[in-house]
């Protein structure tokens, strides 16, 4: 017996007409346009999963509308337009697409995979990886395939030169920045360090104003001041020692979206002014801790953080930033001197990148901040042999900055290495600065830097 599809009821007629039309499309669909589509939605569903439906601890889909629906709409437009592309067209933006699918899924989903095993949005993360690759392999066959043949050998070689060096000029600028605030905004030490802080400490946990829950380690202080180190539980534990050593309180924690501790991983820290106020407000409430002798030591992006929370509120009384440099297009513009120009176009990128991927606002602009520290002092350190933005930032930084303040450019000492080329000098300035910083009331009482603050300013520029 045959039934017509007008006999179907409308539900059943609506499914059966559905299956039909996948049918017919996988039919007369082209093996390429089967792979693309079907690699793109794999991408999608990454994104998807990873901004609304399993978004990181402590964070919830609201959060995520901007690194969420503008990669998904982006995704939809070029699965839609596909089949009416050009051939070229189709390859040049499948091969980026598949490269940064392979980095979304190598550098989150592989890279937590390895160090803790897959869960949550890791599936769908190697499912990205794969897709990527599927796509990758779909754009360089397609180029192939229907690349032009007119003209002689000299003219199409000289063209495919052109295409090729403008495809490496173009990853470079673009691309791979662009693969770097992805891994940026999404991955961060996921494992807890083994402890070696000098001492005994505890276990402890603090709630961010966002509602954040950050984890790390506290090592009680026995001279009523106590220092934050940042960033993170790992390289910070040299600078724990040699604080504990003298008697300082000392608090480590894992950063939002590292370790232990809550919400979206993001290496520039445009969200660790939060995380850093929290941690005082929780030195603050300890019994051990005056309130008034509560400090940070900061390493690169730790120094950055610190020197903005420092601006933005009163609880820090003592900075040393060693080795802060830039978290935004907005630093490096303001660089000294004209090597920043090569650099320019590839962080305009991040930056924008960085934006998209996390949804987070813009950080202000550390030039225009460090003034509001003072009176409190800060401590600017950086190494010989760092990187350009750091070696012409901070001299920028410590004009900015009020009084009291001091300087040291640290010779033979390369990106936040001078705790290991100049072990001794550096704790003895850094112990000496916190010192009287915390110890003593010596810059309320007569305004003055005492002599040995004026020696480490002073020997900025000489001695190790």
């Amino acid at each position: 017996m045959t039934v017509s599809l007008t006999q179907l009821p409308t539900a059943e007629l609506a499914k059966t007409t559905t299956r039909r039309s996948l049918s017919s499309w996988i039919r007369t669909t082209s093996r390429e346009m089967k792979l693309a589509v079907s690699g793109i939605a794999a991408i999608a569903l990454h994104v998807l999963d990873d901004n609304f439906l399993q978004p990181e601890s402590g964070t919830t889909a609201a959060q995520h509308l901007v690194s969420g629906l503008i990669p998904l709409t982006a995704l939809i437009v070029f699965a839609a337009a596909y089949p009416r592309m050009r051939a070229g067209l189709r390859a040049a933006i499948l091969i980026p697409l598949g490269l940064l699918g392979v980095v979304a899924g190598a550098g989150e989903a592989g890279y937590y995979s390895v160090e803790v095993g897959p869960s949550g949005d890791d599936y769908t993360g190697l499912l990205a990886l794969a897709a990527g690759v599927v796509l990758v392999g779909l754009g360089a066959a397609t180029l192939w395939t229907t690349r032009r043949r007119d003209g002689g050998p000299a003219r199409r070689y000289a063209r495919r030169l052109v295409t090729a060096a403008a495809a490496v000029i173009a990853g470079y600028v673009v691309l791979l920045p662009l693969a770097l605030s992805y891994v940026f905004t999404h991955s961060a030490g996921a494992v807890v360090p083994a402890a070696n802080l000098g001492a005994a400490y505890r276990n402890v946990s603090f709630r961010t104003s966002d509602g954040l829950t950050l984890k790390g380690w506290y090592v009680p202080s026995k001279n009523r001041a106590a220092v934050i180190a940042a960033p993170g539980r790992a390289g910070t534990q040299k600078q724990t020692r040699m604080l504990v050593r003298h008697g300082y309180g000392v608090l480590l924690f894992d950063r939002r979206g590292e370790g232990e501790s809550n919400g979206d991983p993001n290496e520039f820290g445009w969200a660790a002014d939060k995380d850093l106020k929290a941690a005082v407000a929780f030195l603050q409430q300890r019994p051990d801790v005056d309130r008034t002798r509560i400090g940070g030591i900061g390493l690169s992006v730790g120094g950055e953080t610190l020197l903005q929370t420092a601006a933005e509120s009163d609880g820090l009384k003592a900075v040393v930033a060693d080795g802060a440099g830039s978290r935004s297009i907005r630093e490096d513009l303001i660089r000294r001197g004209t090597s920043k120009w090569g650099e320019i176009p590839t962080q305009l990128v991040i930056t924008a990148g960085t934006l998209l991927f996390s949804g987070q606002a813009l950080p202000p602009n550390l030039n225009s901040l460090v003034g509001r520290i003072a009176p409190r002092p800060v401590l600017f350190i950086y190494g010989q042999h760092a990187q350009p933005n750091v070696r012409e930032l901070v001299p920028g930084y410590y004009a900015a900055a009020g009084e009291p303040k001091a300087i040291w450019e640290v010779s033979g000492a390369s990106h936040t290495g001078a705790i290991d080329v100049h072990p001794r000098v550096y704790e003895q300035r850094v112990v000496a600065f916190f010192n009287h910083a915390l110890l003593t009331r010596w810059w309320r009482t007569n305004g003055l830097r005492p002599k040995s603050m004026r020696r480490v300013a002073n020997s900025a520029n000489g001695g190790p």
